[in-house]
């Protein structure tokens, strides 16, 4: 099976993700703002999940980042995906990580384990991210919910 480039990879695995989702998630928007990765998102461009390259480690990184301009937002929604790690990690697994990061963003994430880049592996990650939206996504849903009654 012949490898496919990692812009080809990750052009194309939007198409493959979303028929994946259940009907009502199919709504999902992407985007490649830049060549190492792709973004998914339902309107809010910034709250977004991701699949990128994994820096200093082997792997995909993919998960939900939290990349508002409103810092408080990203915390807030941090801290509800906290509160919820035990379930989201008994659903997803232990590799779940919630953090801060860079520029008072956060992100839910794992790395997923490298393999060589060919059609059957870029199923794999398009399987594994349709999970990880399938669990964190109803959760976002509350939390953004809460955020937007709190800003009213």
């Amino acid at each position: 099976m012949p490898n496919l480039s990692r812009n080809k990879f990750l052009q194309t695995l939007p198409d493959i993700v979303i028929p994946l989702l259940p009907e009502p998630l199919q709504g999902i928007q992407s985007r490649q703002p830049w060549r190492w990765l792709v973004q998914f998102h339902y309107g809010e461009p910034r709250l977004h999940y991701e699949v990128a390259k994994a820096m200093r480690r082997d792997g995909w990184e993919m998960g939900f980042h939290c990349e508002a301009r409103d810092k408080h937002l990203n915390r807030v929604l941090l801290d509800g995906f906290r509160r919820h790690l035990f379930e989201i990690k008994d659903t997803l697994g232990e590799r779940v990580e919630a953090e801060m990061w860079d520029r008072g963003w956060t992100k839910i994430y794992e790395v997923y384990p490298d393999a060589d880049l060919t059609t059957a592996y870029q199923l794999e990650i398009a399987q594994r991210l349709v999970e990880i939206i399938t669990c964190l996504h109803p959760i976002y849903v509350e939390l953004r919910s809460s955020v937007a009654q709190v800003y009213r």
